[in-house]
């Protein structure tokens, strides 16, 4: 059995990539979506282990000094991290890994697995990803402002990706972000 390949989404707060992913995941076999570890609070309808590995502050800095994540960064006041022993399982069997990371996190992985296929997945508009935001009614307009203010930033970096996909109509993100997957794995298999 051949190796899975690593597939890192990124792209703002609230861009819907993990619409986009669920999309993905639905229409595709062989997939396996990392789960991240955060600091921050469990939103309603979260669960340890399933959307995030819900840890103290403490125990994600423990990790940390015990080299357990692929990458890690800090976001608006909480950690996010990756832990590496679930990626590398994975990948060996013959999983296609999906990562759902920040800007900083995936430049930590394209620079520790360099064969790991990058996606950044952008807004239409940023007044587009401001309503999104404000639409889920899960942060205070502070927190919306840090975001947008930060979203900017993101989107900047955005070249530096191996592709790009703007979310404008959900299907056509989600067909192109198919048709990526498509051919990268097309790639990976003519290499066997």
């Amino acid at each position: 059995m051949s190796k899975g390949v690593v597939f890192i989404v990124s792209g703002p707060s609230g861009v819907g990539k993990g619409t986009i992913l669920g999309q993905v995941f639905s229409r595709l076999d062989n997939c396996w979506f990392s789960v991240s570890a955060t600091t921050r609070d469990p939103r309603e309808g979260e669960a340890h282990g399933v959307h995030y590995y819900f840890l103290t502050r403490e125990e994600f800095i423990k990790q940390i000094e015990q080299d357990e994540f692929l990458e890690y960064a800090e976001y608006v006041g909480n950690y996010y991290g990756t832990p590496r022993s679930t990626i590398t399982e994975h990948v060996e069997a013959g999983y296609n890994v999906f990562l759902d990371i920040e800007v900083q996190g995936s430049e930590q992985v394209c620079r520790k697995m360099p064969e790991a296929v990058s996606i950044f997945i952008i807004p239409p508009s940023i007044e587009a990803l401001a309503e999104r935001l404000r639409g889920r009614n899960t942060d205070s307009e502070e927190k919306i402002r840090a975001r947008i203010k930060r979203a900017e930033e993101e989107i900047a970096l955005a070249p530096n990706y191996d592709y790009t996909v703007v979310n404008d109509d959900l299907e056509t993100a989600v067909n192109e972000v198919l048709a990526i997957i498509e051919y990268e794995r097309s790639l990976r298999w003519n290499e066997d």
